[in-house]
């Protein structure tokens, strides 16, 4: 059976900062909407399951974002997940300029856990906690062919 990544979801408190967070890096916006209703409660597994949510895409057209901002039921504020905890852990991205994306990053007040890295001689990344605490990878590749 032949299988495609169609997005990865995240649920997050203020859409409109994580489109503008996403957008500055290079995403573009397919579309919104909001859903709610039987079939939305049925799929998602809540009862007056209601969100506004935003299909992100990446510039290769490969990668997509779905993100939603809960209207009903009310968004659950959790701890920021760290690296080491088991479940989703993170969204990465390929950057040309991993300087360039941190400056974006920032003026979003978004700002590496640690630090940048460099891995052996392939990247230079470093994990970003951006919108609703979401963990960022961005990865510069050093040595392009």
């Amino acid at each position: 059976m032949p299988i495609t990544l169609e997005n990865i979801g995240i649920a997050v408190r203020d859409l409109e900062a994580a489109i503008a967070f996403f957008t500055d890096l290079g995403l573009t916006v397919l579309g919104r909407d909001t859903v709610s209703g039987e079939w939305a409660d049925t799929a998602v597994g809540l009862d007056g399951n209601h969100a506004r949510i935003a299909m992100l895409q990446t510039p290769d057209g490969h990668g997509r974002l779905e993100l939603f901002e809960y209207l009903n039921p009310a968004a659950i504020e959790t701890e920021p997940t760290l690296p080491n905890k088991i479940g989703m852990h993170r969204v990465a991205f390929s950057v040309d300029d991993i300087d360039e994306a941190l400056e974006i990053a920032a003026r979003h007040g978004c700002h590496p856990l640690r630090g940048v890295a460099t891995y052996g001689d392939v990247y230079k990344l470093t994990y970003v906690r951006g919108p609703s605490g979401i963990i960022v990878m961005l990865a510069e590749e050093l040595n392009k062919n």
